[in-house]
């Protein structure tokens, strides 16, 4: 299967989006179900680098970690789940049509574990495919809401 894909322009320059949309401690602001996100390490993020993000799944907070596989600032981000039934592969381009515009792509796809297997086709793609572009207009609209 395909990756799910959502792009949208935001009135903001690209190094500010980058900044916003790759940090793990704004990613309940504009991702529906995120109850927590951070940083395993101290410092700046670099491939290598490990993500816990806690997500309300079926009432109950379940916990993951990824692991950052790609970084070029302020241009690219991508990590993969490396625990769990379910894991994200999530590439994140940032591109800068204008100086104060930028369009952020965000690219989501899954493999399964397990009983993840299952639940990747039949349940995960498609709730992931209603979140996703919801997810980006949440983004857009923080970020230009504190411009």
């Amino acid at each position: 299967m395909s990756a799910i894909v959502s792009s949208i322009d935001i009135a903001r320059p690209a190094a500010d989006v980058f900044s916003y949309v790759t940090d793990p401690s704004h990613f309940a602001e504009w991702q529906a179900n995120v109850v927590s996100g951070r940083l395993v390490s101290e410092g700046p993020a670099s491939v290598g680098t490990e993500c816990v993000t806690t997500r309300r799944i079926g009432g109950s907070n379940r916990t993951s970690t990824s692991e950052i596989t790609a970084i070029d600032p302020p241009t690219y981000w991508a990590d993969h789940g490396i625990d769990g039934p379910i894991r994200a592969i999530v590439n994140v381009g940032v591109e800068s049509p204008e100086v104060d515009r930028a369009r952020v792509t965000i690219s989501l796809d899954f493999e399964g574990h397990g009983i993840g297997t299952l639940l990747v086709p039949l349940v995960v793609r498609r709730q992931a495919a209603r979140e996703l572009p919801a997810n980006m207009h949440r983004l857009k609209e923080r970020l230009e809401q504190t411009a």
